[in-house]
């Protein structure tokens, strides 16, 4: 996961609209489906993926609890690095 790049996805989602992440999440998890895929490539997947969904679980946090985006990160990460140790 990569916070500038979470970051940048709830810019776009600001500006335009959720639902377009949640499609494309939908089209990513499908390609995951396909038997053709290397190793690399599903790694390449599944980073978009988390990164994708990390940007919608900061809006939802955002809309729900009213934090400012700025923080909702924060908070994200430290669950997402108490979870790794």
């Amino acid at each position: 996961m990569k916070l500038p790049l979470i970051r940048h996805i709830c810019e776009f989602v600001e500006a335009n609209d959720e639902d377009f992440v949640a499609e494309a999440i939908e089209v990513l998890e499908h390609m995951t489906d396909y038997d053709g895929l290397g190793d690399q490539e599903v790694d390449v997947l599944g980073e978009l993926l988390s990164n994708l969904y990390g940007a919608l679980e900061v809006e939802k946090t955002v809309r729900e609890s009213g934090l400012e985006r700025k923080e909702a990160m924060n908070a994200f990460m430290k669950r997402v690095q108490g979870s790794i140790n």
